[in-house]
């Protein structure tokens, strides 16, 4: 039996997934494959480096060591062929912490800050949260895969925006920009005094026919006006660890975000997540390795059960992560009744397409990090709720 079919119970564990329905969804005893979290334990050397310290038994102030920053590097250039340095090297308790700080670091309130919906919740939250202003430069869906509407992307910049949020890979729709389409979005920001902050917390997360590529990682000038987030919780399952990387080559740029780090009172990870992360990056490729064919294993399971069970829901082509966007506009239903569908008669809880932004409706994520059993129960339930 492989690794990954491991049947845990995550009852009792303050688990947001399993535990927090009643509060998101407004029910309980619901089938949970929404949130962006997986059922499977991370590698047994990140256990280990975690029973090890706690066992030391003191927990003091805690710095992070030059060899976390080697792993991290090392990590980088073998898995993204990017070589970075140590002291380019800040970090969040999370990735979202990161674009909040960037935001604060980088523009002023009332600024313009572009994304492109359908795209990860926090992305809108955090502009807004900040007093700053949306803009919006949506992705187009062609057949079954999205791409960048590049006219409308840079007629947006051309009225003036400080800070482009690249979610990369894109998260719902799964796509792996190709270093063209990077070198595209790159070089139009540079050429309107837009800063890119590369989300690319997903990038480990990629199928076998596609390469990720660190936007600034392609040219020496794209480097300098990039802020890059990365971090193990997706990749390793270490989301409750709380620990990100911020990978900033600009001196001037890297000395703005930490101070805005410091003014928010901000010190150092916590002791696990710096253990963690350095395990998880030296030690962790071969877990990795055999997640993403299980991943593809179970995302193939939900293609070929959608053809012959539900074929008026299609999933759109995930090139990378391990959440799928199912297209549930053939169903004819509204948000509102796709909702009603799957919390009251598939008792099946999946991320709704509108928290996504325009275009998002008439779409749910579906998340695939599970053992196989229970992405089978979970389509039952997703066939319950609508033949």
């Amino acid at each position: 039996m492989t690794f990954f079919n491991e049947k845990i119970d995550r009852l009792n564990t303050a688990s947001v997934k399993w535990e927090a329905t009643k509060e998101i969804f407004g029910e309980t005893d619901l089938w949970p494959m929404w949130v962006a979290d997986m059922d499977f334990k991370p590698p047994q050397a990140v256990i280990e480096a975690i029973k090890k310290r706690a066992d030391h038994g003191v927990f003091g102030y805690t710095f992070i060591p030059e060899s976390t920053k080697q792993a991290i590097a090392a990590w980088v250039s073998k898995r993204h062929s990017w070589t970075i340095d140590g002291s380019w090297l800040l970090y969040c308790s999370g990735v979202v912490q990161a674009i909040s700080t960037a935001i604060q670091a980088f523009t002023e309130e009332g600024d313009r800050v572009l994304l492109q919906s359908p795209v990860y919740t926090p992305f809108f939250e955090m502009i807004k949260q900040n007093n700053r202003t949306v803009v919006n430069s949506p992705l187009i869906l062609e057949g079954n895969q999205y791409r960048i509407d590049f006219a409308a992307f840079e007629e947006e910049l051309k009225k003036g925006c400080k800070l482009f949020l690249l979610c990369s890979p894109h998260n719902p729709g799964g796509r792996v920009w190709t270093k063209d389409e990077l070198l595209q979005m790159g070089e139009l920001c540079l050429k309107y005094n837009c800063l890119i902050l590369s989300d690319e917390i997903h990038s480990d997360l990629v199928y076998k026919e596609y390469k990720h590529t660190p936007i600034a990682s392609i040219t020496e000038t794209l480097s300098e006006n990039v802020i890059t987030c990365i971090a193990p919780s997706k990749t390793f399952n270490l989301a409750g660890l709380q620990a990100s990387v911020a990978i900033i080559k600009n001196n001037t740029l890297r000395k703005q975000f930490d101070d805005t780090l410091k003014r928010q009172g901000f010190f150092t990870l916590n002791t696990f997540g710096i253990i963690a992360m350095e395990a998880a990056y030296l030690e962790g490729e071969a877990w990795l390795e055999e997640l993403m064919a299980y991943l593809q294993d179970n995302k193939q399971y939900v293609l070929n059960f959608l053809q012959e069970n539900l074929p008026e829901i299609t999933c759109i082509d995930s090139e990378g992560t391990y959440l799928l966007w199912l297209d549930c506009r053939k169903l004819g239903l509204s948000d509102q009744e796709l909702r009603a569908s799957l919390l009251q008669k598939g008792r099946l809880a999946l991320e709704p397409g509108t928290k996504y932004g325009l275009g998002g409706e008439g779409f749910v994520r579906m998340n695939i990090a599970c053992p196989k059993e229970h992405v089978i129960e979970g389509l039952n339930r997703l066939k319950m709720a609508f033949k």
